[in-house]
């Protein structure tokens, strides 16, 4: 007998792998969330300048280990706040703490 399979989906298979993102921790000011600024550097299509464009992600940070200046890899996920929507998955770097 064949088996009925229909209705069974595999959500894995078809979710596509989520962004992720390598900036500097800006701020930790706030409880279980750090800012990232994430900088993006292209060039200009006439003049060959470099251009540095730099945006500004808040990530949620569950143990609020990082600290300013870290180096961070963040992935983006569900709606975590109003304006949060990213993830701290590790920190690649430690910054120098003064």
């Amino acid at each position: 007998m064949p088996e009925q399979t229909e209705g069974v989906v595999d959500t894995a298979a078809q979710q596509k792998p989520r962004t992720q993102k390598v900036g500097r921790v800006v701020s930790d000011k706030m409880e279980k969330t750090v800012v990232v600024a994430v900088e993006n550097v292209r060039r200009h299509r006439l003049y060959h300048k470099r251009i540095t464009r730099t945006n500004k992600f808040l990530a949620h940070d569950e143990q609020n280990e990082c600290k300013p200046g870290d180096i961070v890899r963040i992935e983006e996920t569900r709606p975590l706040s109003k304006r949060k929507r990213w993830i701290v998955r590790e920190i690649v770097e430690r910054g120098v703490q003064i």
